[in-house]
């Protein structure tokens, strides 16, 4: 059967939030047309998942020391109550992601970067062996990001984006073939009186970004 795993790490709620509009309109048209599919959600910010901790370095440490162990054999090493729980938190995440399909995450751009939120599952999901044999091998990725100002090539902060190319490394690193990004720039020009003269920009940026995620185009809704 079919997966999409949808995360949502906005610390605003769908009203004020531009991320989680968005994936909330590409979530409804990818299940109109895969209407047996499995929907899994998550909502990072209200929900937040426990940043990784000694337990679970230490685990982690031990497996890794052992080679690719496999995620059912890493029970066994467990050695203390705390690397149990660690593990009880961090193997359904594992188990979430690797039968993922598609993999749909709203994400702002918090100080040029990702928020914490998603950053902790990243720590999470990521542990040794996690994603071994190719597991992300035919998942796709669809990251729908917005920022309160404009970060692309000619703009004065062009480069302060860590997030793209940070989410699109850690994909691909782990064997992602398809990571597809969807932007909606200057969403502060409502808000912030130095930033009025580009509302114009800030209105074609998100009507662009609306377009992408209702026709598809150059994304995973075939």
């Amino acid at each position: 059967m079919t997966t999409v795993l949808h995360l949502d790490c906005s610390a605003n709620d769908t009203a004020e939030s531009v991320t989680r509009q968005l994936t909330r309109a590409y979530a409804d048209r990818w299940l109109a047309s895969h209407s047996s599919a499995d929907y899994r959600y998550r909502d990072l910010a209200a929900e937040p998942i426990a940043p990784i901790d000694t337990a679970y370095c230490q685990l982690g440490r031990r497996s890794e020391s052992l080679g690719t162990v496999p995620l059912p054999a890493v029970d066994q090493l467990v050695e203390t109550a705390a690397e149990r729980e660690a593990w009880q938190l961090t193997r359904p995440l594992i188990d979430e992601i690797r039968a993922a399909e598609l993999l749909l995450i709203g994400t702002p751009l918090y100080n040029y970067s990702l928020p914490a939120a998603l950053k902790a599952w990243i720590d999470r999901v990521s542990f040794p062996g996690a994603f071994a044999g190719g597991a992300l091998h035919d998942t796709k990725v669809v990251v729908i990001t917005a920022s309160g100002g404009a970060y692309g090539a000619g703009t004065p902060r062009a480069g302060w984006d860590h997030q793209t190319p940070y989410l699109r490394a850690y994909f691909t690193n782990h064997g992602v073939q398809h990571v597809t990004f969807i932007r909606a720039e200057l969403t502060l020009t409502g808000l912030v009186d130095s930033l009025a003269d580009l509302k114009p920009l800030a209105e074609e940026s998100f009507a662009q970004a609306w377009d992408e995620v209702i026709s598809g185009s150059g994304s995973t809704l075939g």
